[in-house]
């Protein structure tokens, strides 16, 4: 597979994440529980970490919730966890950054959202006591503009100019131009105020998959800052995910993005970790970063009548999410692992013999018996009531067998 050139970023240190240029892309996520709630955070935190979410962001709306970050910090460095935490600050997060030294201390960075500040009114001393505030504690900055909270001046602004140009643009691509122009002129704000280049990330969310593509293509063009990538609200189920992946995927191998979020709406009690996964597997499809071993499987046809293939394609999958965390510390280089677990004759041994280890499985009215291969080669025949257990034991001897460590007596 081609490499992916990417873009020539400045790199961004937040809490010990590098982030730019040659970093690796960054997969990030946010809390759902109440900040002030300091032990649900804790927990959700630790489980989107657990899945690996490599930043967390929470959100900081009030006094309550500005109180509780730095225990937040301290609980989940007693559980050893040191994933950087970012504060979401809409409207009040100069009083609160200002009231609350230990929070803007104990935040590895703040999103600030110039239209929900005071961008865009009578001045931008929010905008800037913000900016102040994260100067004097060495904090990088995402300047995350968004559509649904644009800067209204300059937009009214850019649209009366356009509706007096001999050929006005679409309303959209004024739009769109609106963000990228607001995202660059307050990065430049930032920098009057004291943040360096290397501290400043950009985002320009929407919520249109095209929309994401342009303005992000745009902005990439305009500028050498960190970029944050995502949907702003990419919706539930199949739906958030297949526009996160179509809206992602282009600009990723275009080498634009340093970080990610899939904003995908859980359901009512839902694992919020999902969108951490989806992340995951949108970088990994692309070739971009690897995370965990990826199981091939056929979508079953009328030679697979038995569901046998997908209940054993489930049970290996669910083997290795639960293996992955100890595996990722005993077994350095797993996540690149590919197995296949195939329904019939017809591309299952091909496909088998394409992967690290697979397994062909009987389809319809086929002999019962399921060849597995082991890097390419025929290595054995299941038959019986136990292939499945039979599976895993031949998958975690290769693991321990592949990836365990050597140990060099002295």
């Amino acid at each position: 597979m081609p490499e992916i050139q990417r873009r020539r970023a400045v790199t961004v240190n937040i809490g010990g994440v590098r982030v730019g240029s040659d970093s690796p892309v960054v997969v990030q996520s946010m809390t759902n529980t109440d900040t002030a709630d300091v032990e649900s955070s804790v927990q959700q935190i630790a489980a989107l970490a657990r899945a690996g979410s490599e930043m967390v962001r929470v959100t900081v709306n009030n006094d309550e919730a500005a109180k509780a970050v730095p225990a937040i910090v301290e609980e989940l460095a007693k559980k050893g966890w040191s994933t950087p935490i970012i504060g979401d600050f809409h409207y009040n997060g100069h009083l609160l950054l200002k009231k609350y030294p230990e929070t803007a201390k104990a935040l590895a960075k703040y999103r600030i959202n110039p239209g929900n500040v005071s961008i865009g009114r009578k001045d931008d001393d929010n905008f800037r006591t913000m900016v102040e505030v994260a100067v004097e504690h060495q904090k990088p900055v995402r300047i995350g503009v968004n559509w649904g909270s644009l800067d209204q001046a300059l937009l009214t602004k850019m649209m009366d100019e356009n509706s007096k140009s001999a050929t006005p643009l679409p309303a959209r691509d004024v739009m769109m131009e609106a963000m990228v122009v607001s995202a660059l002129d307050n990065a430049a704000a930032a920098e009057r105020y004291g943040l360096r280049r290397d501290q400043i990330i950009l985002s320009a969310k929407v919520s249109g998959v095209r929309d994401l593509i342009d303005v992000y293509t745009e902005l990439a063009k305009r500028c050498d800052y960190a970029l944050h990538l995502g949907l702003t609200e990419a919706g539930m189920g199949m739906k958030g995910i297949v526009a996160s992946a179509a809206g992602l995927a282009p600009l990723l191998l275009s080498g634009i993005g340093d970080t990610i979020r899939v904003s995908l709406t859980p359901t009512p009690g839902g694992d919020r970790s999902e969108e951490v996964r989806c992340g995951q597997q949108i970088l990994q499809s692309l070739g971009i970063r690897s995370f965990m071993p990826q199981v091939t499987s056929c979508p079953g046809c009328g030679r697979t009548t038995s569901t046998y293939f997908q209940e054993l394609a489930e049970r290996i999958q669910a083997y290795l999410v639960a293996s992955m965390p100890e595996w990722k510390k005993q077994y350095p280089g797993v996540e690149e692992l590919k197995l296949a677990v195939m329904g019939c004759i017809v591309n299952g041994p091909g496909e088998s013999k394409h992967a690290n280890i697979g397994i062909s499985l009987p389809g319809t009215f086929e002999e019962p018996k399921a060849p597995v291969y082991v890097d390419g080669k025929l290595f054995t025949t299941l038959k019986g009531d136990k292939i499945v257990e039979e599976f895993q034991v031949i998958l975690d001897e290769y693991v321990e067998k592949r990836y365990g460590r050597v140990l060099v007596e002295v």
